[in-house]
């Protein structure tokens, strides 16, 4: 047998059983998951045929409105601050020093803290009477600026958007610090003789050298963000009246509270829609961007 096709034969034995566990694990149940969608039930006994009627009481419910809005300020929230952070922190901290070493280690801390720690610490800093930012705000002079961040609703869905981006920009700030090692010297080179540098040298030079990976990191935060639940589910449970309710929570509120296991699948098919629309919108509008 020839080497190379030992080599494939290995990779693909390798591979196998991680394979079977996924399918086994996560693309059947999503295909359970979106038979159960056309159906009325509470998890035990008959599931009952109702065909797109759990999509139609969707649709009529101002509550999935409410989350789905809620999540289209998320996804934004999280491109426009966790991209551009993790970019301009990898473009600082690109040399190997100590500390350099150090700052990335902080900043990469938070995904290795359990998200409800990071819930119940920044449910801390939010605290209207001994919090942290009330606090902060207070000693700055900004008195007026000091709120209840939690249960007002015309700011919590903001407050909660601002742990659940600083806990995820770690893996961000490496892909594209990985990202930027991989552009040749020689191209920097080339850029500084040409008299490319600072601003122009980003925009002309390394930002189109690493766009592919810009891609995927807003694919990555679309997703993320549409599935974001245990920060919320800590720090206010979806309220007060839903204010701050996203569609993984909807799902679940509707899914093991009142045991509508029909409808949470049908919520849950829903999600996956409405990812793949917003990505494609990104596929859309990154491509463009790419080519100019």
């Amino acid at each position: 047998m020839p080497a190379a096709l030992r080599s494939k034969s290995f990779i693909a034995l390798a591979l196998l059983p991680a394979l079977l566990l996924f399918v086994s694990f996560v693309i059947v149940p999503l295909f359970w998951s979106m038979y159960y969608g056309f159906f009325e039930w509470k998890g035990l006994g008959a599931a009952k045929f109702i065909g797109l009627a759990n999509y139609e009481e969707m649709l009529r419910d101002p509550v999935f409105w409410r989350a789905l809005k809620n999540n289209l300020i998320l996804v934004a929230s999280s491109i426009t601050g966790q991209v551009p952070i993790a970019l301009l922190l990898a473009l600082l901290l690109l040399r190997n020093t100590m500390f350099a070493r150090i700052i990335r280690s902080a900043v990469f801390m938070p995904m290795v803290l359990s998200t409800v720690v990071i819930g119940l610490i920044w449910g801390y800093i939010y605290h209207p009477q001994f919090g942290l930012a009330n606090a902060a705000l207070e000693l700055l002079g900004l008195e007026s600026w000091t709120r209840a961040w939690l249960s007002n609703p015309k700011v919590n869905m903001y407050a909660v958007s601002i742990p659940i981006n600083w806990s995820n920009i770690g893996p961000y700030l490496i892909i594209f610090i990985a990202a930027l090692q991989n552009i040749s010297p020689e191209i920097h080179d080339a850029a500084r003789i040409d008299g490319a540098t600072g601003a122009r040298k980003l925009f002309s030079v390394t930002l189109p050298m690493i766009w592919s990976t810009v891609v995927v990191t807003i694919v990555l935060c679309i997703s993320g963000s549409l599935k974001a639940f245990d920060h919320v589910i800590v720090m206010t449970g979806g309220g007060p009246a839903q204010s701050t309710e996203l569609l993984a929570t909807y799902m679940y509120n509707n899914t093991f509270d009142v045991y509508r296991y029909g409808y949470g699948s049908a919520v849950s098919t829903m999600i996956i829609v409405i990812s793949a629309v917003l990505i494609g919108i990104n596929q859309l509008i990154t491509k463009r961007g790419g080519r100019a």
